[in-house]
């Protein structure tokens, strides 16, 4: 590793791009040196997007094989990719399912006494201990050396069972159950949208989905057995994930505590809104690259208190929000274990009390 804190990041798909950017912009504040890309192939269309991110600071990375597909093109590779990842302070793997994994075992596997973490998103299981921010910061230890990033929907479901249930090491939970409706895609994807609305199976045995078997496995970092379950389905939309919840608790509550509990969680962001179009286009002029960060936005006037222990509602899934800013707290938990929390103060302004 050379001097100074490196941050690379691979992919620049919808969880990449806007990491970089983010990471570019508070460079300074975050106390990262430089900022590292990977981008595997060259493409003409993709020439717009990667000139953007030179242009705010980062320097890109290409694979052996690909550094004259791109110089052709007008770009030209600072490293390539082994350089990027030996030269690395952390590294941060934003490639698709199963990506990460074979990633992990050609390369980060062989480099990790050089480099001082490695993160992956939500849909590498297996790939290191599971990670929330705000959900299970005590959990990390300084041999954690790879992490996984829950994927958006579980940080949804995560901070909802944390905000309602949670007291210290005390958890209230009963039973929580959690439909997941998804977008079909994401607007910058022209692939895999669908016609109609499209249900999905329960592989995870008890628990329903991969929704519910991640949060238990999160919250089994911090000793909590969950009684969790989730079932999905794709509705044909592009803008947001949302979630219907019922939570049954140990103790009594009443509809103000529930709304109060949410106020005052920070990484709630609370709305009076119930169409998802009007969250999204307010992340889109006030957010980050369009993103809110928070890591759930529950709408208030769903919320519902049945037998003096059942909280029912909906909430929408700021889908790569949340998980930007769990991705860039584990890589500061990395460069700085003992002030990390101060360096993310910066990010204040992007978290929202209310939609």
């Amino acid at each position: 590793m050379s001097d100074g804190n490196i941050v690379h990041v691979v992919g620049t798909g919808t969880i990449g791009e806007p990491l970089i950017g983010l990471l570019c912009d508070i460079r300074r504040e975050l106390g990262i040196d430089e900022v590292t890309f990977h981008k595997r192939s060259a493409k003409l269309l993709d020439r717009p997007k990667v000139k953007g991110l030179l242009n705010r600071g980062a320097s890109l990375v290409a694979d052996d094989d690909k550094l004259e597909e791109f110089r052709e093109l007008g770009l030209e590779p600072t490293y390539t990719a082994e350089e990027a990842i030996e030269r690395a302070s952390v590294v941060i793997d934003c490639t698709p399912k199963g990506v990460g994994l074979a990633n992990k075992e050609k390369y980060y596997e062989k480099y990790k006494h050089k480099v001082k973490g490695f993160l992956a998103q939500g849909s590498e299981f297996g790939f290191g201990k599971m990670y929330a921010l705000g959900i299970n910061d005590e959990a990390l230890t300084e041999k954690d050396k790879f992490i996984q990033i829950v994927s958006c929907n579980t940080h949804n479901i995560a901070v909802v069972i944390h905000t309602l249930a949670i007291e210290g090491k005390k958890n209230h939970l009963v039973d929580g159950r959690f439909v997941c409706i998804r977008r079909a895609n994401d607007i910058s994807q022209d692939a895999k949208f669908i016609p109609a609305p499209q249900v999905g199976t329960h592989g995870e045995g008890d628990m329903g989905t991969h929704h519910a078997r991640d949060v238990y496995h999160l919250y089994k970092t911090m000793g909590h057995e969950l009684n969790v379950f989730s079932s999905a389905m794709k509705v044909n939309t592009q803008y947001m994930h949302s979630i219907w919840f019922d939570v049954q608790l140990d103790k009594k509550v009443t509809r103000e505590d529930v709304e109060y509990s949410f106020w005052r969680n920070p990484r709630v962001a609370v709305t009076h809104k119930k169409s998802a179009n009007l969250i999204f286009s307010f992340g889109r002029d006030h957010g980050h690259y369009g993103r809110i960060l928070n890591q759930t936005v529950v709408v208030l006037p769903t919320l519902h208190v049945r037998n003096e222990n059942e909280v029912i509602g909906f909430c929408f899934t700021p889908q790569d929000g949340n998980s930007l800013l769990s991705s860039i707290a584990a890589t500061e938990w990395f460069l700085y274990p003992d002030e990390y929390r101060e360096r993310l103060r910066c990010l204040g302004p992007f978290l929202m009390q209310e939609v």
